[in-house]
């Protein structure tokens, strides 16, 4: 309908649906489940709107309610087209088996991310059968500016961007944010040295990760991809001498593979 009208209508429509998808982006892989309250703190949504959303999402089968408690939690409707798009996206299938023959290979997780915001959605994830202390997977969310995957996205990007992002960061860490720049720039001299970057506690007490950044497709989709553990007796200079040979040998043999992958994620 091609009237002020109808142009209004459209618009109005189009909030409604990235506003839906807002409440259902705050819903993170680790289940929990999310009060209306809960929702407009993670969304800055209004209440109302978050109430009304809620209650759509319930009626479509994209949320349903926690028994015994006000909390929803994403139900069939989000994962079916969760689940499509990773059968049907041949990036991530043709990944998955280096992905894993890392993972063995190496006994650790192995994860490919993009950037969500400031933070890393996992949009493939890997895991030695040997390695039971992560539990991680698909649709995990890590803050970008603290884990190796995060810094060696934020390396990849082309430096205006890569700048603005940083002092985001810097803004969002409040007090810490200077600190925060300094160990970003620190990661940053690490991956110009060698290739790869090492964080040891970079979202969860324990867990170390190496990472560098990957370029896929005639586009140059750029990748965060990343080895990790959680363990606190470690040496993390010698497992990024350990592991940073075949994460780089993996990432190469994945950049030639999808050379002329002309799709996206």
């Amino acid at each position: 309908m091609n009237t002020p009208q109808g142009h209004a209508a459209d618009r109005s429509t189009l909030m409604t649906v990235e506003r839906g998808l807002h409440v259902l982006r705050a819903f993170q892989s680790d289940r929990t489940p999310l009060t209306n309250a809960e929702l407009v703190r993670r969304t800055g949504l209004p209440k109302a709107t978050v109430s009304r959303l809620t209650s759509t999402l319930l009626q479509v089968g994209f949320l349903r309610s926690v028994p015994g408690s006000r909390g929803f939690e994403l139900s069939t409707g989000a994962l079916a087209i969760g689940h499509a798009y990773l059968g049907s996206n041949a990036l991530l299938q043709a990944a998955q088996p280096l992905l894993q023959e890392l993972a063995d290979r190496l006994d650790v997780s192995v994860a490919l991310g993009l950037q969500d915001g400031l933070d890393m959605l996992y949009v493939d994830y890997r895991v030695s059968r040997k390695v039971a202390t992560l539990r991680l997977g698909v649709g995990s969310v890590l803050p970008m500016s603290t884990t190796s995957i995060g810094r060696a996205y934020l390396w990849g990007l082309p430096q205006e961007e890569q700048a603005l992002l940083i002092e985001a960061h810097k803004r969002h860490a409040g007090p810490q944010g200077d600190a925060l720049g300094d160990a970003i720039h620190a990661s940053f001299h690490e991956l110009e040295t060698t290739g790869t970057c090492a964080v040891m506690g970079g979202f969860q007490r324990g867990t170390w990760g190496v990472a560098l950044p990957v370029r896929i497709g005639r586009e140059g989709i750029l990748l965060g991809m990343s080895c990790g553990k959680a363990d606190v007796e470690l040496d993390l200079e010698f497992e990024r001498d350990r592991i940073a040979p075949a994460l780089k040998e993996t990432a190469a043999l994945l950049q030639a593979q999808l050379a002329d992958f002309d799709g996206a994620l």
